[in-house]
């Protein structure tokens, strides 16, 4: 990840974390909904791969400044020649 400063990362992972909460919320409190949509076959389908993507990105995001923030990072590799 390029230099950002410790403000940044620190609000990044703040709205990811956010966004996280919200869409976890959003999931739980609307589950007979998400059931009865997500099990109706054809189209509605690709409703939970989507929801999937969605929380794989935000969540994923959310995971990711939250180790850069509290400094773990993934270790460098070193160049073959």
């Amino acid at each position: 990840m390029a230099k950002q400063s410790k403000k940044k990362l620190l609000s990044k992972m703040i709205i990811y974390g956010i966004g996280t909460v919200i869409l976890y919320v959003l999931l739980l409190t609307n589950q007979d909904l998400v059931n009865q949509k997500f099990t109706l076959g054809g189209f509605y389908a690709l409703l939970p791969i989507g929801t999937a993507f969605i929380f794989s990105f935000i969540h994923g995001n959310f995971t990711s400044y939250f180790w850069t923030v509290i400094g773990i990072e993934a270790k460098k590799r070193r160049e073959i020649k």
